[in-house]
């Protein structure tokens, strides 16, 4: 048997559309899971060789199953993320009119980004929430909701009509989807990475998020993502997942990474990857002090003074 990869199924979903860009699963069994945290745990327990989750919208922000999954639980690593572009239609069975629709139903993480449409065309109708997109196109079929928003890909698949299209509260609505493995030696840097990181705080003080912040800032590094998630340990208690542009291989990611360590109670290496909305051509030159080559001539300088041979 092919190695496996798992996904937010069931088949149809946007996550399936996104997985399927990647070159490597045309060698790959491909296998829908009813949810994030079964595909994770697939991957945790071996039955698969990655899982394919995704973890951020451009509408809503981040996916917080998503997030806490690879928060909490045994360790995990992004390996690879993909952005893709998303607009919805509204998928009923033959012969369904708009005025017919009483119940709607889609991912959670869908909703912020058909609010708008919902309230000027479907006032009236109760949003269901399903577990993917596709689940309620397959709740559509059963009879169990009226409509669903998903990809139009999926009304075929369904035995559904797209009763309408294109349907998006914010232009140019992305999700970004990421390859999830267990932990192992991150690939090479290509010049366009980032970084991904949990934090923990070893105390609530004034000015806790600004050292946390600040071991980035002095070394001239751009977050991209910057999200609290609670520990379940009681209000107010908050980790903060982090997405920092950069590799661990770079000298300056990885000084804030031992400075974080020495700082925070923990830290969780969530991996370093290739980014795919830039490649190295685009990334903009390091500020002043904060190219890798600044950082080695400056540890050089002090290994002399060391020595004496300043």
């Amino acid at each position: 048997m092919p190695a496996s990869y798992a996904y937010l199924g069931p088949e149809g979903t946007f996550t399936e559309v996104a997985l399927r860009t990647l070159p490597e699963t045309a060698t790959r069994q491909l296998i829908p899971y009813v949810s994030v945290q079964s595909a994770l745990d697939a991957v945790r327990t071996g039955e698969a060789e990655a899982a394919f989750v995704p973890i951020e919208n451009s509408v809503e922000g981040g996916i917080t199953t998503t997030l806490d999954e690879l928060v909490a639980g045994a360790p995990l690593m992004i390996y690879r993320e993909v952005l893709l572009s998303i607009t919805f239609a509204l998928l009923v069975r033959p012969g369904t009119e708009l005025s017919d629709i009483k119940t709607v139903s889609a991912h959670p993480a869908a909703q912020p980004q058909v609010r708008n449409w919902l309230k000027a065309n479907l006032p009236d109708a109760v949003w269901e929430s399903a577990a993917s997109n596709a689940d309620a196109a397959r709740l559509v079929q059963e009879g169990r909701y009226d409509a669903a928003f998903a990809g139009e890909f999926a009304a075929a698949r369904y035995g559904l009509e797209a009763l309408e299209t294109e349907i998006h509260d914010a232009e140019n609505a992305q999700t970004r989807f990421v390859l999830v493995g267990r932990p192992a030696r991150p690939a090479a840097p290509t010049g366009a990475d980032k970084t991904s990181v949990v934090l923990w705080q070893r105390d609530d003080h004034p000015g806790g998020l600004r050292d946390l912040l600040g071991e980035f800032a002095t070394r001239g590094i751009n977050l991209m993502v910057l999200q609290s998630r609670p520990t379940g340990a009681g209000i107010g208690n908050y980790c903060f997942c982090i997405d920092a542009a950069g590799h661990i291989a770079d000298r300056r990611m990885a000084e804030a990474l031992m400075g974080l360590k020495r700082i925070c109670h923990d830290v969780r290496f969530l991996g370093s990857y290739p980014r795919a909305d830039m490649t190295a051509a685009d990334v903009p030159a390091p500020q002043p002090g904060t190219s890798d080559g600044e950082f080695v001539s400056a540890a050089d300088w002090v290994a002399r003074c060391q020595d004496g041979r300043f």
